[in-house]
């Protein structure tokens, strides 16, 4: 299945009832509360447990559902968004990962940051 295929099937159960504010900010809670249970399957290993892959991908799968509602209240289509991941992701790291790339970013990515993120960076991050 294609990113903007699953897109379109899973708009069909947004709440269209909302409004558009509340519909981004269901989106984002979503995604918050899913976290929190995909996390959750991790932290319960320190009691003993396993993982349950079957129950973690259907969690993921509830995580990319708020990303797609996110994305079509926002006007964005999961492939264009993913597409522009992977220029950023180019673009930082043209060959492979690398620490020292991560930790010296360019002036051009710290720009394009906004004040809150270019703060955080440069508190924890060392250049």
């Amino acid at each position: 299945m294609m990113l903007n295929e699953y897109q379109a099937l899973a708009s069909r159960t947004i709440n269209k009832d909302l409004s558009a504010a509340a519909t981004l900010a269901h989106s984002l809670h979503e995604i918050a509360a899913e976290c929190g249970e995909i996390h959750s399957h991790f932290q319960k290993l320190y009691q003993g447990h396993g993982i349950d892959n079957n129950a973690l991908m259907l969690e993921i799968g509830d995580l990319l559902w708020g990303i797609a509602e996110l994305c079509t209240s926002s006007g964005w289509t999961l492939e264009d968004v993913a597409q522009a991941n992977i220029d950023k992701l180019r673009k930082r790291y043209p060959d492979r990962f690398s620490e020292y790339r991560s930790v010296h970013r360019d002036d051009a990515d710290l720009d394009n940051m906004n004040p809150v993120e270019r703060r955080i960076f440069r508190t924890f991050c060392k250049r």
